[in-house]
């Protein structure tokens, strides 16, 4: 029996290490990405990652001539994000990753235009006065198709912003479409700080009512807004024309903050995700009195945290809006950055207004956008701005 004893004990303790191990391989099996690089890659199958390592090893050696290895990857993954079909999601390589973060700098080096994406380019929201742009005549509307001899169609946007920007003083060569006749021109470029908000009286015969331009959702511009908004009411304005018009969007955070300078309390906007739990963002309060009448301005180029804002005033009934209808972006990105000092911008959720609408296509396809109340546009050839007018007429025929 002495003898049996060990063995027992060696049984078990094979046993025991067996079930350790198990355990242990049932845990790396879900965390995989706690291995080592080396050990992961003998352990764990990665059959397509397999392939597309050997599909660009046969390329670089075999191809007729030489290619770089990093071209390989990078069009690789172009590909795999242009394959998703969203127009929004897109991978920056490191250089254009560069000029991506310059672009969000609301100081920058430019010609002052503020600008959405087209299939042929850019197509231009706005031009800030007194800039070289506004000197050369560019309009709202004119699309941007090609910068110096490079095309953009086919390009994120960033690609094209990064190519307009540059020194103060140098110069860049821009072709322009409008009404379908293409214009070449060379601006020289000058520093440019982009004005968020801008704020004026307006006065008719049924008063005064305060006209607060707001043209991106960047960091602490709600409270821009809100400053605006407060310096119009002390001059008297009786109410208030929220001119979205070629505004793009921004954050998410400050559309809710600027939302909840009009509505007092409740659901502002949520949004849903596969990977993103449905979160609901409602207002924070210090709204401005509710007998105090809005309206909202908006164009095709209002988009984005300019919807959420938009949507949310009239669907809780808080302002009429006027204009056209808006973009239709009901979807948000998130930029996650690579080792190789690239980034992905891609979609992962949507957002839908308090009546659970979605305005924006799911990113595919073109978005219905949010329809205004009052229909109005201003015509470019004139120095009236009759969206503007209109706005107005509304606002005064709902004063109280």
């Amino acid at each position: 029996m002495h003898r049996r004893a060990p063995r027992i004990q060696l049984l078990l303790g094979g046993a025991l290490i067996a079930l350790v191990a198990l355990a242990i391989g049932i845990f790396l099996g879900g965390h995989a990405n706690l291995l080592p690089d080396p050990v992961r890659s003998a352990l764990v199958r990665d059959d397509e990652g397999q392939l597309v390592q050997r599909a660009i090893d046969t390329i670089e050696d075999n191809y007729y001539r030489p290619i770089e290895r990093g071209q390989l990857v990078d069009q690789s993954i172009e590909g795999a994000v242009d394959s998703l079909d969203d127009q929004f999601s897109h991978y920056f390589d490191p250089a254009t990753y560069r000029r991506f973060q310059q672009s969000t700098n609301p100081r920058f080096s430019g010609i002052g235009v503020t600008v959405q994406p087209h299939e042929r380019g850019l197509v231009i929201a706005h031009v800030i006065p007194d800039t070289p742009a506004a000197k050369a005549g560019l309009r709202p509307g004119d699309k941007i198709v090609a910068v110096g001899r490079n095309t953009l169609a086919g390009h994120p946007s960033s690609y094209a912003i990064g190519l307009i920007k540059g020194e103060p003083g140098t110069d860049v060569t821009i072709t322009t479409e409008r009404d379908g006749v293409r214009r070449s021109q060379t601006i020289e470029r000058a520093e440019i700080v982009e004005p968020v908000v801008e704020a004026r009286l307006v006065s008719t015969r049924a008063g005064k009512y305060g006209h607060v331009v707001f043209t991106s959702f960047t960091s602490d511009s709600s409270e821009q807004v809100r400053g605006a908004v407060d310096r119009m009411l002390d001059r008297g304005a009786r109410g208030i024309v929220l001119d979205l018009r070629g505004n793009g969007g921004g954050l998410l955070s400050e559309a809710v903050e600027t939302a909840s300078i009009f509505i007092p309390d409740g659901t502002i906007v949520s949004t849903d995700g596969r990977n993103r739990e449905r979160h609901v963002y409602t207002a924070t309060g210090g709204a401005i009195r509710e007998d105090v009448p809005v309206v909202v301005l908006v164009d095709r180029n209002s988009a984005s945290a300019s919807e959420i804002v938009t949507g949310a005033l009239q669907d809780r009934r808080r302002a009429e809006v006027v204009g056209t209808r808006t973009y239709g972006k009901g979807v948000f990105q998130e930029v996650r950055e690579l080792p190789n000092g690239g980034a992905l911008d891609i979609t992962v959720g949507q957002y839908f207004l308090p009546s659970g609408k979605n305005i924006g296509g799911r990113g595919v396809s073109e978005g219905a956008g949010i329809q205004p109340n009052v229909r109005a546009r201003d015509d470019p050839d004139t120095a009236r701005d009759e969206a503007l007018a209109t706005a107005v007429r509304t606002l005064s025929s709902g004063a109280r």
